[in-house]
């Protein structure tokens, strides 16, 4: 065969600087678009989620405060009972005191008039003993 018999296809055109560039340009947009928006869009989603909570979180610190409140006056009474609670013990302890001073002064007295019992019976035996070998 020869090299006339040979079926001439024809070329391409060769792209020119401003068509690559152009190609080019649109291949990076759409790149870009495409990354963009996926994340674009997480990041809105998140933020939207973030200024929802943000109520939620706002509601819930009110009731925190109010329920620190709460729990404070609740403190409040507990220790109003440990207060009162040791005020009684200090009176029971001032009666205890007292009861045994008293219990003390109670004994001496004892003691004395057992004292004056014993001095009595001696001076009435000795007198009936004195009367007996004749003293008046």
């Amino acid at each position: 065969m020869s090299a006339s018999a040979l079926p001439v296809q024809p070329t391409p055109p060769s792209p020119t600087q401003q068509q690559t560039a152009e190609a080019r340009a649109a291949f990076t947009a759409s790149l870009l678009s495409a990354g963009t928006s996926t994340v674009e869009s997480d990041l809105k989603a998140r933020a939207g989620d973030l200024h929802a909570n943000t109520a939620a979180i706002d509601k819930q610190e009110q009731a925190l405060l109010k329920e620190t409140k709460n729990l404070g006056r609740e403190g409040d009474k507990w220790q109003k009972v440990v207060d009162d609670s040791a005020r009684g013990l200090k009176e029971t302890g001032d009666v205890q005191n007292w009861a045994e001073m008293l219990e003390r002064d109670l004994c001496v007295l004892e003691d004395t008039m057992a004292m004056v019992d014993e001095e009595a019976a001696r001076v009435k035996k000795a007198g009936a003993d004195g009367l007996a070998n004749g003293w008046r």
